[in-house]
């Protein structure tokens, strides 16, 4: 075998646990789902194709799905713009040179590692309108708290909050860009006379773009695929109230494993996988035009 041949043939053996398992568990997968839409699969018998009578069912037919798209929509909007700043502002405290940093760092990255059903129930007591803590604070100042988790105008803002608690994540990413941002950079700038805003908004900000950039597109992609935190901390998992928590994967899952609707469920996730495609692609081509990298020509 010539030496060319053989150490490819080495190369695909050594990638090939990797490979097996992208066919087999993701790939494999997707394709069947992508089949399953177009026909009237149930889990346990029925697998007839019935063309694009999911996708019409699910324009022109389906409510709940126009609901369930906008509540998502309503999450995102306000959710990734809200934690990318908080993650910027903590992670601009956190850089500077003060004795005893390290535990504050600690603390506020915490809450990014703590995550599941415990942590969800803690929130629902916090919020309780009556005994929760954050009602409690605010009763302090004279405000009366809303009923959150209880009144449909507040159970996103709600979540959104709860959310915001564990920006500790992005702060990780965005405190390690800003120390390798040069020094040279800012010394420079101030025998130029820039103050402390100029700095940041001319130095600071354009030096992690590219981390703003990762940060943006991974949070809208994952901010589009919430699900735990409605199932368990809406009304017996079905959204409420008045469908205020009823986001897309809630709404694809009740109709998969509540319904056994998986061909519907299949569509509805391929229309998801679709949107999402398309703001990543948006993202990448208004990146152009924003991200700065220290190579230049936008590389």
């Amino acid at each position: 075998m010539p030496r060319g041949k053989k150490e490819n043939l080495i190369g695909y053996l050594f990638i090939s646990p990797w490979l097996i398992g992208f066919l087999g568990l993701t790939l494999g997968p997707m394709l069947f789902s992508l089949y399953a839409s177009f026909t009237n699969y149930n889990i346990t018998s029925r697998m007839d194709f019935i063309g694009f009578s999911n996708y019409k069912r699910m324009f022109q037919f389906d409510d709940l799905f126009t609901v369930s798209l906008w509540n998502t929509i309503y999450y995102v909007a306000f959710t990734v713009p809200l934690t990318t700043v908080g993650a910027i502002l903590i992670a601009v405290l956190l850089n500077q040179k003060i004795k005893g940093m390290s535990i504050f760092r600690t603390v506020f990255y915490l809450p990014a590692v703590l995550s599941g059903v415990g942590v969800y129930f803690l929130w629902m007591q916090m919020l309780s309108p009556s005994t929760g803590l954050v009602n409690t604070i605010l009763a302090w100042f004279g405000i009366a708290g809303p009923a959150w988790l209880f009144d449909p105008e507040w159970t996103k803002p709600a979540l959104i909050l709860m959310k915001m608690w564990s920006v500790g994540g992005g702060m990780l990413l965005y405190l390690a860009s800003l120390q390798g941002v040069s020094k040279q950079m800012y010394e420079a700038a101030l025998l130029d006379g820039a103050n402390v805003f100029h700095r940041f908004f001319y130095i600071t900000l354009p030096m992690i773009t590219p981390i703003i950039f990762f940060d943006i597109v991974t949070s809208t992609i994952g901010s589009f695929q919430v699900f735990q935190e409605a199932y368990v901390m809406s009304q017996s998992g079905d959204g409420g109230p008045a469908n205020s928590l009823l986001f897309y994967n809630l709404h694809m899952w009740n109709n998969a494993f509540e319904l056994f609707d998986m061909g519907y469920a299949s569509a509805m996730a391929w229309v998801l996988f679709i949107i999402v495609l398309i703001l990543t692609v948006f993202h990448l081509y208004l990146s152009k035009k924003w991200v700065y990298y220290e190579g230049g020509d936008g590389r």
